[in-house]
């Protein structure tokens, strides 16, 4: 049996297109709107709201005051309080006094006439532009609490894949610090000592002892130098990478890094599909949503191939064809943007995406660990059980002499 179906899509130009059709399903619903050279962003019986959404990632004392400040415009809008008379309380119950201006000077722009939106975009370092357009939808759809609501949601998830990727990687980094710590204090201070018993015996060394003292002396003599080496390589590895062609080098090359890299492909490819499942579904243009997108990423070779996907949807090509063609995502993620283009549901695809690559990201990290944690303690033990075989076997030639 026909129904009408409320639609919304992209058009070849990147504008949205809104409208109802009658047709017996979805899904020939979605089949016209490509038929007409659209692109079908969402297909329903009922006119699309809002849906979660998510707040790209900032300094830490920094975002948890944007956190706090979410929350409490979230609390005071949906008990009523009027915008201007939140942000004034907002502002008092803010603790940091820098970020306390800030909300003031908000205030001070949003009393001038701006909307709150257009307030918030004159922080950008507080407010990134995709807090702003999120902010903007709600204005527009009259559902700023809501909104607000699902921002201060979404940093409480955000910081579970955060806390459990840095947590995973703290054991191992610390392992292989102590790990090589061992190392030189038995190079620098534990064989010299050694090295002095064996000078006085004047007694044939065994060649694994001959080479750890001569590894020691080396230590001994050019360590300081080599470590100033390693030093000026590290800062002028840094600034190179400060550059845009040292960025997108060390970008492509962290990705390149045996399961690490696969860990950073999906924790990027969680994090843009998350963004781009908010914007679509609050009436954010697909053009503009993907640059929105690709601009909170901390890849820049993932996030420019987002300006060809971008020419692609502009094309009227969809978003599917031209993220496969874009080659930095994961096979999955064009499948099932093909599938919601053809149900009509691109933003519940998004968020779908971003749930499984927030899982397969945890699942990466966790086999990295598994095999680098066990990895550095067979490394660290073989070489320390080298070194006390060394000088095992001298003492036990000085004994031999000795009898």
């Amino acid at each position: 049996m026909a129904a009408s179906f409320h639609f919304r899509a992209v058009a070849a130009d990147g504008k949205p297109r809104t409208g109802v059709l009658t047709a017996d399903s979805d899904k020939l619903v979605a089949a016209e709107l490509r038929r007409q050279g659209l692109t079908p962003v969402f297909v329903g019986l009922e006119p699309q709201r809002s849906a979660g959404l998510r707040l790209p990632v900032l300094r830490r004392s920094r975002r948890r005051d944007v956190l706090f400040f979410t929350q409490e415009l979230a609390t005071l809008l949906a008990s009523g309080v009027p915008v201007d008379r939140a942000l004034s309380i907002t502002s008092e119950l803010t603790e940091q006094g820098g970020f306390r201006v800030v909300v003031q000077d908000v205030l001070r722009i949003l009393k001038g006439g701006k909307s709150l939106a257009d307030s918030l975009a004159a922080h950008p370092d507080c407010f990134p532009s995709l807090y702003v357009n999120m902010v903007r939808a709600g204005e527009a759809s009259g559902s700023l609490a809501t909104v607000f609501e699902q921002l201060s949601e979404f940093e409480r998830t955000r910081d579970e894949l955060r806390g459990y990727v840095i947590g995973s990687l703290i054991y191992p980094a610390l392992l292989a610090l102590v790990g090589l710590a061992s190392i030189i204090v038995l190079m620098y201070f534990v064989v010299p000592r050694f090295a002095a018993v064996f000078q006085e015996s004047r007694m044939a060394m065994p060649l694994p002892t001959r080479i750890m003292l001569e590894a020691s002396r080396l230590v001994q003599t050019y360590g300081w130098i080599v470590l100033a080496a390693a030093l000026a390589g590290a800062a002028g590895l840094q600034a190179y990478v400060r550059t845009s062609a040292g960025r997108l080098w060390w970008d492509a090359f962290r990705l390149r890094v045996p399961l690490l890299g696969d860990a950073l492909r999906k924790a990027e490819t969680a994090r843009f599909a998350r963004a781009m499942g908010t914007l679509v579904a609050n009436g954010v243009p697909l053009v503009q949503s993907l640059g929105i997108s690709g601009a909170i990423l901390n890849n820049r070779l993932i996030s420019g191939s987002l300006e060809a996907v971008a020419q692609g949807v502009k094309r009227g090509e969809g978003i599917a064809a031209p993220i496969r063609r874009a080659g930095q995502f994961p096979p999955l993620v064009a499948h099932l943007l093909s599938v919601g283009e053809e149900t009509g549901r691109l933003d519940h695809m998004f968020n779908r995406m971003a749930e499984i690559y927030e899982a397969d990201t945890k699942a990466a990290i966790k086999r990295f660990t598994a095999l680098f944690e066990p990895l550095i303690i067979l490394v660290m033990g073989v070489m320390v059980g080298v070194l006390i075989l060394s000088m095992l076997l001298a003492i036990t030639s000085i004994n031999e002499v000795a009898v």
